[in-house]
């Protein structure tokens, strides 16, 4: 039995979600999101609650009925109120900055490393030392963090490198020096 498949969503004020087939269309304030769904999972809008069923409990379908409820829930966020990402950057002469629409890390590497903000991405640069990734798709706003976090990674001996805001380093002791 799936908990998180059986829960219903509700659709927000502002949002509007179409069922075309096994399409699903949720179109809200921030943007639009479009996805194909398994077509083992029953989907069914009435009065601004949605509701997942799946046809029998054979391993396959209660695998994807959770993921499938967790797909368009996650749809409805995205466009209703967002998704972001904090990044901060640690050790000395670390620093980023905004160039139009491309982020440029100096992150201690022998060039200065770019980044592209794809479409309904954006990136914004408050300090030289925190870097924001907000957007309306969860999928993209997470891979583009990652990214950016995969360019210098927290290293556990000075903590120094790219992490999350809410993010633990667990740190190390070094050599002792004997």
């Amino acid at each position: 039995m799936s908990r998180i498949g059986n829960k219903p969503i509700e659709i927000p004020s502002g949002v509007t979600v179409e069922l075309n087939g096994n399409t699903v269309t949720v179109k809200g304030p921030k943007g639009e999101l479009t996805r194909e769904l398994s077509p083992a999972i029953a989907v069914n809008v009435e009065d601004n609650v949605i509701t997942f069923t799946r046809p029998n409990d054979q391993k396959e379908n209660r695998s994807i009925h959770g993921t499938t409820r967790s797909l368009v829930a996650n749809m409805i966020e995205g466009v209703s109120t967002g998704f972001k990402k904090e990044l901060e950057l640690i050790g000395v002469g670390y620093r980023a900055q905004k160039q139009g629409n491309k982020l440029v890390l100096n992150v201690g590497l022998s060039h200065p490393v770019e980044f592209e903000a794809g479409e309904g991405v954006a990136i914004d640069v408050p300090s030289n030392t925190q870097i924001i990734v907000e957007g309306f798709n969860k999928e993209k706003v997470g891979e583009l963090a990652a990214n950016i976090r995969a360019v210098r990674p927290p290293e556990p001996y000075k903590g120094k490198g790219i992490r999350y805001v809410d993010e633990y380093v667990r740190r190390k002791e070094g050599k002792t020096g004997k």
